[in-house]
């Protein structure tokens, strides 16, 4: 089959064409037939930091976690799927699991879940690695019925699943974006929209809580930004975040006694702990697809699997605006 593989790490690393043998179903898995697959960011900081990350499959490696196909066949032990069978998931592209920048992948089935009916390919293969960790982030923090939540990156691919999802667990959601394109998107999945380039943390958390502050906070963009984050949390608040290697000081966060959720969804991956876990959040978020209360944005353009270099300089360009996506001929 074709697959595009890096044979080295670093800032010149890029994707090549090969031919590489198709995988089969062992027991518990099914052969995926790609139609789509997406790109995030950690597919980026592994292509660029290789053995420095703990989590870099050897070289030469077939990168990419998401994708959306079809079951070709099912191996000793699957229940639930069948050939023809229509799925999506978040499963290679780290580790000694080989990626979804090819034609095929032998998933493990617990990783997996039958693909919204109401979503194309595309849009399918741009939610299971951002979806499962905006509804891990949300739902370790408790959000809940009439809280406040605010959103860190509601228009970026993990933030505008999360801004949905906060919305549909009964909160009054908020979320952070740079400029003009963002704030619509955040605006139309129905959120109040926060500018943080001309609005102080201070201002926002007054006009929007009295100065009570966030029940929730949700930090995508982590980092140096978590500082914003405990300014922005009410006492006693939840803060959730993507992004923690970092070193901070948390005297802020311990004098308004907040509580730090750290979300790495792909610790059932690595280290093959909750794998079925995976399956079960995908399957809500097909229901959730299917009832109209989340949509997965895309960017514009797509690309082929001939053009995943130019996918991932579109992502780490910073000028994609939802999900790029890698659509198979």
């Amino acid at each position: 089959m074709q697959a595009m593989v890096v044979r080295k790490y670093g800032e010149d690393s890029t994707f090549e064409a090969a031919e590489v043998a198709t995988p089969s179903a062992g027991a518990g898995q099914v052969l995926v037939r790609i139609a789509a697959s997406s790109v995030n960011t950690v597919d980026l900081k592994i292509k660029q930091a290789g053995e420095d990350l703990p989590i870099s499959p050897d070289l030469p490696a077939i990168l990419g976690m998401d994708f959306a196909g079809t079951v070709e066949a099912v191996g000793d032990g699957v229940d639930g799927f069948s050939p023809g069978d229509e799925v999506y998931g978040c499963a290679g592209g780290l580790a000694d699991l080989p990626g979804t920048l090819a034609e095929s992948i032998a998933a493990d089935c617990r990783l997996i879940a039958r693909k919204p009916g109401n979503l194309s390919m595309a849009e399918a293969a741009a939610l299971p690695l951002v979806g499962i960790t905006a509804y891990e982030g949300l739902t370790q923090a408790g959000v809940g019925e009439g809280q406040t939540v605010l959103v860190h990156g509601g228009s970026g691919g993990v933030g505008h699943v999360a801004v949905q999802l906060a919305k549909h667990l009964g909160a009054k959601t908020f979320a952070t974006g740079g400029g003009e394109k963002q704030l619509t998107l955040i605006e139309r999945l129905g959120a109040t929209g926060i500018n943080y380039k001309t609005e102080a943390v201070e201002d926002y958390v007054a006009e929007h809580t009295g100065g009570r502050g966030f029940d929730v906070v949700f930090d995508s963009v982590g980092g140096e930004n978590l500082t914003k984050s405990f300014e922005a949390a009410a006492l006693n608040g939840q803060i959730a975040t993507t992004v923690s290697m970092c070193e901070l000081d948390l005297t802020p966060a311990h004098f308004k006694g907040l509580s730090l959720h750290v979300v790495f969804m792909l610790i059932p991956m690595l280290h093959d702990v909750g794998r079925e876990t995976h399956g079960e959040i995908l399957r809500t978020l097909a229901e959730l697809a299917e009832s109209g209360a989340l949509t997965p944005m895309l960017d514009e353009p797509q690309f082929s699997l001939s053009e995943a270099n130019e996918a991932h300089a579109r992502l780490a360009g910073g000028q994609g605006m939802g999900k790029v996506v890698i659509v198979n001929p």
